[in-house]
């Protein structure tokens, strides 16, 4: 079937897979302790897609033009058995990039087989080295030394490794520079977000973002940072390279201050068989049901289809003209 594109001829090109929206961390920006507390309910197991369950859909998007293939939660390692979820994706025909997004904690434990199963590159979170910031930021008290050791040790396991730090004023933006020396130091790729208003639980406020720019602006005293010179479709970072390093990058996803909607070709598949059309969705799209009804790959690709089709979101460029609020999951529920 021809890859089809959206009402703003988007192409889709890009899935995130959730596989589970329960995580061993309760970072402020994501999953806030008060609200995702001892009594919180999270998903049941049988509501829960299996790994047979995720491959098939993952094939059916491949078939529609998918390139790229990511794993997230939750924290995507508290999923037993991921690793053969993993193989059973990497078995899909096609050549794609195949990415995993990680709060690195039990990365050191997994890395090899994760490597084994076909896992081509870890994305790990890390919001601050400095111990204490780390932990009021993950709201478990938790420093970074095992996220360190999980770098390392993907790092060694073959595994290309990217950094994520999310930015917010009054936090962590003193943590930059070591942040970006940290990454250098490995030759890993950075990236620095934008506080966003995913969710409706982490109190976000305009006030609170760090712009990109500024972020640039700062670095460029430490270090010559150039643009690269072929950034890639659907991209959602800027990039720059080290001058000295052309081979470690550092990144701005400026999602308040430079959308990038235009570009976006991501689609959202959460752990209990929602997809979801852009991380800001008001709502899902039930793909569990049809598929547990026993629906062929050819009905399954044809909805799909369908829903990319009628695609129109653009929340990004529109929030700065919004009078209200508007209910959007939580970021934990499908993922960054």
């Amino acid at each position: 079937m021809q890859s089809p594109s959206d009402t703003l001829s988007r192409p889709l090109r890009d899935l995130r897979i959730s596989v589970t929206d329960r995580c061993n961390f309760r970072c402020r920006y994501c999953m806030p302790a008060e609200v995702f507390g001892p009594g919180y309910a999270f998903l049941p197991k049988p509501e829960i897609l299996t790994h047979e369950e995720i491959a098939t859909l993952a094939a059916v998007f491949c078939t529609l033009g998918v390139e790229k293939l990511r794993i997230t939660g939750g924290e995507p390692l508290l999923r037993r058995g991921l690793h053969e979820l993993i193989e059973m994706l990497d078995a899909i025909p096609g050549e794609r990039d195949l990415a995993m997004t990680t709060n690195g904690v039990l990365l050191g434990r997994f890395a090899e087989d994760l490597v084994g199963a076909g896992l081509q590159r870890a994305t790990v979170s890390l919001d601050a080295l400095d111990a204490e910031t780390f932990a009021k930021m993950n709201g478990v008290g938790a420093t970074p030394d095992k996220v360190i050791r999980g770098i390392d040790a993907a790092l060694s396991a073959g595994l290309g490794v990217k950094i994520n730090c999310v930015v917010q004023k009054g936090v962590n933006e003193n943590e930059v520079s070591a942040l970006a020396e940290f990454a250098r130091s490995r030759r890993v790729a950075l990236r620095f977000i934008e506080f966003m208003d995913t969710g409706n639980t982490n109190r976000w406020k305009r006030d609170q973002v760090v712009p990109s720019a500024d972020l640039l602006a700062e670095l460029r005293r430490h270090y010559d940072l150039q643009p690269v010179a072929s950034p890639r479709v659907g991209e959602t970072a800027k990039r720059f390279h080290h001058a000295d390093l052309p081979d470690t990058e550092v990144g701005f996803i400026s999602s308040v201050t430079q959308p990038f909607c235009s570009d976006c070709n991501r689609a959202r598949l959460s752990a209990d068989g929602q997809i979801f059309t852009c991380l800001f969705a008001t709502k899902g799209h039930d793909i569990k049901t049809m598929l547990r009804d026993g629906a062929s790959a050819e009905e399954l690709t044809q909805k799909i289809a369908a829903l990319w089709g009628r695609r129109d979101d653009r929340y990004s460029e529109l929030r700065a003209g919004l009078a209200e609020p508007i209910e959007k999951p939580e970021m934990s529920y499908i993922g960054g």
